[in-house]
């Protein structure tokens, strides 16, 4: 379903002028915007799905909706918990990278989507990668912004940090630490006021930032883990897209993806891959350095 509002948007909100759609996803609200042509026209026009991470939203990737939506279908999800989506609690939801995975895969399934390409930034990537190594003929090509979908032993200790029990209840659920710390920290240019407000804006109450503290919480960092295997498999999986087009667009000033280390990793398994390094952009390369970014896109869609 869409939902629709004439009234004059203001502030944030102006930033984000998009139908609302929503469906029912393994029994809860999964909303998506939906912009560009869904209608056949004789041009075979790949659909663009945007997977976001921690602590972002579809919001995130208003730039790449507004720079493609003349020509491409463009979809960009809220995970469960996040964004515009039904925020459950933990006693209903797993919160997991596989349960995630599931989540788009059935959204794919339901809307009958073919040829996607998968952008997919942060946790994002992890999320859509293990999704779409499961169903690697849908996707046509993949795009990887400052990403993990493999498992490493760089977790950076303010990170870390977030795994003890009480902490992470604390800093995360009751004081917002994340979010709020990730809109000077993810950026290296700083951001507006407004687009800090519409980045905080899901994560407004304690219910609403089970997802916040449930993503750090889902960070595999050990072998008794509970998302450990699903990574293990995921990377099993990873091959699968060795001969399909793979862009690694990345911001270099990235302290918790440094591109020395993950997209390094990530050419291991795709050294054919397009590579695109945005020198003055941090972990929110977007927010950062949008058209840059968009103008790799465009060269890595067209060729």
């Amino acid at each position: 379903m869409a939902e629709h509002s004439g009234e004059i948007r203001q502030g944030w909100q102006a930033l984000y002028p998009y139908e609302s759609h929503s469906m029912t996803i393994g029994g809860f609200r999964y909303n998506y915007v939906d912009e560009g042509p869904t209608e056949p026209d004789g041009v075979d026009r790949p659909t663009l799905i945007c997977v976001h991470g921690n602590p972002t939203w579809s919001f995130f990737f208003r730039g790449v909706v507004n720079a493609f939506r003349d020509k491409y279908r463009v979809i960009a999800v809220d995970h469960i918990g996040c964004g515009k989506s039904e925020k459950p609690g933990i006693d209903k939801y797993p919160y997991t990278t596989a349960r995630r995975a599931d989540d788009l895969i059935e959204l794919i399934t339901k809307l009958g989507l073919k040829n996607c390409v998968l952008v997919a930034h942060d946790w994002g990537g992890a999320v859509g990668m293990c999704a779409a190594t499961q169903i690697p003929d849908v996707f046509s090509k993949i795009i990887l912004m400052n990403t993990a979908s493999y498992l490493n032993d760089r977790v950076p200790k303010r990170i870390r940090l977030c795994h003890i029990p009480v902490l992470k209840r604390i800093m995360l659920q009751g004081l917002n630490v994340f979010p709020i710390a990730a809109t000077t920290m993810a950026t290296a240019k700083g951001l507006s006021d407004d687009v800090k407000a519409g980045l905080l804006a899901p994560y407004d109450s304690w219910s609403n930032r089970i997802a916040v503290c449930e993503f750090v919480q889902d960070i595999p960092v050990s072998p008794k883990h509970r998302s450990y295997q699903t990574f293990v498999d995921m990377m099993k999986r990873l091959p699968v897209f060795k001969d399909k087009p793979v862009a690694l667009i990345w911001g270099v000033k990235d302290w918790c993806f440094p591109p020395e280390i993950f997209l390094e990793e990530y050419l291991k398994y795709y050294p054919n891959a397009f590579v695109h390094k945005i020198e003055d952009a941090g972990h929110y390369l977007l927010e950062d350095s949008l058209d840059e970014t968009v103008a790799a896109m465009r060269e890595f869609l067209d060729k």
